[in-house]
């Protein structure tokens, strides 16, 4: 294996905007049907990257990528299970995956995504996959209302056009066609932001139980912490709330950070001998999605298609999967000469689906849905939750869960609004997707 830059070619048949995930997916499925791809990272890799706890869903995509062995050979924490703390600081019972799915998928990993991302990209190229970093997409081509290239510029500054069939554009949350189109649509509900840090030495169970992911809502329940081991015995561990609660008229994000922590015994006790390693990293993550996936001789994947709050650490999955179904429409449309919106974008409204499914339950929690309240009085539909917990998104059958879900709501309640329903211009006007990276270590 190389991790050299290869020439760039004035010709491919696919062009991958970004490195990512959700771009390293792409270009290896098409790289393995035999189809020429060049991907081009305005980065060098590794680089930092929040987002590490994966769920089991991601497994049927990782398979496909040839990943799975790659990551088994790893030092990634491997998760089970995912559990839940109360404003009151009672602990759930765990959500075991396999006891829902007795099958391999149902262990996953806690990983850091600098290397994770690494590996990747060095997997992209192990296809074939003819991968460029540290070169900047500045324009796609369009000609005609199709796509047919973009306009790249290297390190030295040279610049130059690249032709193809088919540009994806896997440009995380700078998304390029997305913004150049005006197809944002941002949530009119779920409107956070993040401040976390990373610690050594922090609490962690032990046995089947060291590498679950714990949510732990704050006692005033205006957020959430996550608590993610990774290995060499350090812990991510952030928290998540409106974006006006956290950041306006508040001190430090190292102030704003440590007052949640003193008000969550939960977490303070979690972390009293531990020692802080890094400085505090800081994003407002508006959740927003593309009206459309695709156009003639384009695709959008990954946080270039849309962002869902990271409550059930779905960005993983969602990358992943929009890689593979993208990839898989992009295959078929070249081989039968069709590059058209409606073939490129034929997984859209299936993908959308799913993540609606998974933005409903993330809607419910900030809502006050109790797990515990939901499981004990439909003990039933455990499963149908645990496979939304663990991304099983798109079949309908898990939408058995809404109406008993409902038949719990207080009386003036009603299901929340679609992220389609419109946000006003004065509110979307001020939204941003922002990230503040501190100096020195970064995982």
């Amino acid at each position: 294996m190389t991790t050299e830059t290869s020439a760039i070619n004035s010709e491919s048949d696919v062009v991958v905007i970004g490195g990512g995930p959700a771009g390293a997916t792409t270009s290896t499925l098409i790289a393995q049907s035999g189809l020429k791809v060049q991907l081009f990272e305005r980065e060098k890799f590794p680089r930092f990257h929040i987002g590490e706890s994966l769920i089991p869903e991601t497994y049927w995509v990782l398979r496909r990528l040839n990943m799975l062995d790659k990551l088994r050979a790893s030092p990634f924490i491997k998760k089970y299970s995912v559990q839940f703390v109360n404003a009151n600081g009672k602990l759930s019972a765990p959500f075991y995956f396999h006891d829902n799915k007795p099958h391999e998928c149902s262990q996953t990993w806690q990983v850091v995504r600098s290397e994770f991302d690494q590996m990747m990209l060095n997997n992209a190229r192990e296809h074939g996959v003819n991968v460029h970093e540290q070169v900047r997409v500045l324009e796609v081509i369009i000609e005609n209302n199709v796509a047919v290239g973009v306009k790249i510029q290297e390190a030295d500054g040279t610049k130059r056009e690249v032709r193809a069939k088919v540009v994806v554009d896997a440009s995380g949350q700078s998304t390029m066609l997305q913004n150049r189109f005006k197809l944002r649509e941002w949530d009119p509900i779920l409107n956070k932001g993040a401040i976390w840090t990373y610690w050594e030495g922090a609490y962690r169970d032990v046995g089947k139980d060291e590498g679950a992911t714990i949510v732990i809502q704050t006692p005033n329940k205006e957020g959430w912490f996550w608590y993610i081991p990774l290995y060499n015995n350090r812990i991510s561990l952030g928290v998540v709330a409106p974006f006006d609660y956290l950041f306006k008229n508040r001190g430090s994000h190292e102030e704003t950070y440590h007052e949640e922590v003193e008000k969550c015994p939960a977490v303070k006790e979690r972390i009293g001998n531990a020692k802080r390693i890094t400085g505090y990293f800081a994003t407002k993550d508006y959740s927003y999605r593309s009206k459309a996936c695709a156009g003639n001789g384009w695709v959008l994947v990954g946080d270039a298609f849309g962002f869902l709050d990271p409550l059930y650490s779905s960005g993983v999955l969602l990358a992943l999967r929009s890689g593979e179904l993208a990839a898989d429409a992009i295959v078929e449309g070249i081989r039968k000469g069709d590059t058209s919106e409606a073939q490129l974008g034929k997984w859209g409204q299936n993908f959308n689906e799913g993540v609606d499914r998974m933005r409903r339950l993330v809607c419910e929690y900030y809502d006050g849905f109790s797990f515990g309240q939901f499981v004990k009085q439909n003990p039933h539909l455990k499963g149908h939750l645990t496979d939304l917990l663990i991304g099983d998104l798109f079949t309908d059958k898990v939408d058995d869960v809404w109406e008993p879900m409902e038949a719990l709501y207080a009386p003036e309640k009603t299901e929340p609004r679609r992220w389609d329903s419109g946000t006003p211009p004065e509110i979307a006007s001020n939204k941003v997707n922002e990230l503040y990276l501190p100096d020195g270590a970064r995982p």
